[in-house]
């Protein structure tokens, strides 16, 4: 048998090491927990900062959506401001018809660069989806709900509507009118 001291010696030795052994393992450990807590907060600082330079290159991409577009209209300002210089320049005006013709040329052509094309109206049927309806004409030779008069140009971009077109539409003439157009939109 052991005698008493000896066995609270030993055991003692043990609980030490057992002790420090615990303590060098939470240190470990602490320390390890703390290297995680860094690279959280490293991440955490990363993570802030791609959404803050997200957010501006969000707000940078919206002011300067249209850059390319106003870049190429440019050159038709000009032209249009060289068309009046020339205007008031010369007041027979022999030129001026020409110039704005070419402008017009050129901005259409800009425009269907950007996938812009204007809608075909006259002799087409009325279409409510991309033809504002103004007014009714009578009219013997064209179909009823023919559109037979374009007041203003409608616009497609790519194959959404971007503007209808404001058309007149062709109604039956009727017997009590004298070919006097009528007023009401198509469908009234």
């Amino acid at each position: 048998m052991v005698p008493p001291s000896e066995a609270g010696g030993k055991s003692k030795e043990g609980q030490a090491t057992a002790t420090e052994m615990l303590t060098r393992s939470l240190t470990a450990k602490d320390e390890e927990a703390k290297g995680f807590q860094d690279k959280y907060l490293r991440l955490a600082a990363d993570f802030e900062n791609y959404k803050r330079l997200s957010l501006r290159e969000q707000r940078d991409a919206s002011l300067f959506a249209n850059e390319r577009i106003i870049k190429d209209i440019l050159p038709i300002l000009d032209n249009l401001e060289r068309a009046v210089r020339f205007a008031k320049e010369n007041p027979d005006g022999n030129g001026l018809m020409q110039g704005v013709e070419l402008t017009v040329k050129q901005f259409t052509e800009t425009l269907s660069k950007f996938g812009v094309t204007s809608v075909v109206s006259i002799g087409e049927p009325f279409d409510p989806a991309c033809h504002q309806a103004v007014t009714k004409l009578e009219s013997n030779t064209a179909p009823d709900n023919t559109v037979v008069e374009e007041y203003q140009k409608g616009y497609r971009l790519h194959d959404r509507i971007l503007r209808a077109a404001m058309v007149a539409v062709a109604a039956p003439r009727s017997a009590s009118t004298d070919g006097e157009p009528t007023t009401e939109a198509p469908g009234s």
